[in-house]
């Protein structure tokens, strides 16, 4: 651990606690819900992360109100404030323009900063995180029970080795682990913030809802998310990448929502956020609008504009007044042109090309 500790004061007269560690271009980790500045360089979980991040770059990282370093005792906690957090440590670093790494819960406070500060971020990457937090996936049946057990399974369990709740926490987060892993997780809750604090936060994150503000972000993005995720499914991973204008989508084949230091998910994704960090913004923007459009005949060109607007088989068929076998047809030969095998890709490549823009019609005409 080598890292510089200092303080800085909100608007609302609350202390944060901030580092810089390494050296380097400047790269900007956002928050995630359970923090110490101190702790983490400990833990199981995020050593790997700093000892790969500080070794190229100079890392900003903070506690967020009512964790680790940073004031306890406050009464004032929403998504606002914590996005209003981040920009006061920003400015107190006096980062100016930087890479910006967002995990999980870090992640809508991340977006929500890189569209309210488009000329301070110059790359995102977004690692296993959601545009909607739990209680806005209403499609998902027991979702609300589901919240209510966990929640209080932590009020009752919080830094206990032996409860039942840092069993299933564990089980979650990382699967694979050893019993080292466990004690690790607990050390890192018991050092990072009271039980109360922790539901409170978590329950402010569940109602989160970034979605329209994803559509707006103007920097390239990186996303990557575990497969198997047992935190954020990878369907809310998905979704998000669908919404982002410039982002790439990477799929880990692994278990573990944070992955461990010696499987091989952990080695891909350090590379892959190297190599995307290592690009200039500039190269991501000349390769948008390179779809193969003049292999689309107009027709496919119609089904490729559906898509991008979120059209499904049934409503692409009723737009264009075709079956839906002749729409599956076209998809599965727009997919094969423009080389993307999922739904969600095409979404993203379209978008990107000026497709599914408010005022084009599905028809063409």
């Amino acid at each position: 651990m080598n890292q510089t500790i200092r303080f800085c004061t909100t608007a609302d007269d609350t202390q944060l606690a901030y580092a810089v560690s390494g050296e380097g271009s400047p790269l900007v980790m956002s928050a995630t819900w359970l923090t110490h500045l101190e702790h983490q360089w400990r833990s199981l979980a995020w050593r790997p992360w700093l000892d790969a991040f500080t070794s190229e770059h100079s890392v900003l990282r903070y506690d967020s109100r009512g964790c680790g370093l940073s004031d306890r005792s406050i009464k004032d906690l929403s998504f606002e404030t914590w996005v209003r957090d981040f920009e006061c440590v920003i400015e107190a670093a006096d980062f100016r323009r930087f890479a910006l790494v967002a995990t999980c819960w870090g992640g809508p406070i991340a977006i929500e900063y890189a569209v309210r500060h488009p000329e301070r971020v110059s790359h995102l990457v977004l690692y296993g995180t959601y545009a909607r937090g739990r209680l806005r996936r209403t499609e998902r049946p027991g979702e609300i029970e589901k919240a209510r057990v966990l929640l209080e399974l932590m009020r009752l369990g919080w830094a206990q080795e032996n409860h039942a709740f840092l069993q299933v926490w564990a089980s979650k987060f990382q699967p694979g682990g050893t019993l080292e892993h466990l004690r690790s997780w607990c050390e890192q809750q018991r050092a990072a913030t009271s039980a109360d604090t922790a539901v409170r936060l978590l329950q402010i994150d569940m109602n989160v809802d970034v979605r329209e503000t994803a559509r707006k972000i103007a920097c390239p993005v990186l996303m990557v998310h575990p497969e198997r995720d047992a935190v954020v499914p990878i369907e809310e991973g998905r979704l998000l990448a669908s919404l982002i204008p410039d982002c790439r989508f990477v799929q880990l084949d692994t278990d573990n929502h944070m992955p461990l230091a010696d499987e091989p998910a952990w080695s891909q994704l350090v590379d892959e956020v190297r190599r995307f960090l290592a690009e200039p913004a500039c190269s991501h923007a000349t390769r948008r609008n390179t779809l193969p459009l003049s292999e689309l005949t107009p027709r496919e060109r119609s089904v490729l504009e559906g898509i991008a607007k979120g059209l499904d088989n049934s409503e692409l068929a009723a737009s264009l007044q075709i079956s839906e076998k002749t729409v599956r047809n076209h998809i599965t030969r727009v997919f094969d042109k423009i080389c993307v095998e999922h739904r969600y890709q095409a979404i993203v490549l379209a978008r990107e090309a000026g497709f599914g823009r408010a005022g084009r019609l599905v028809n063409g005409h």
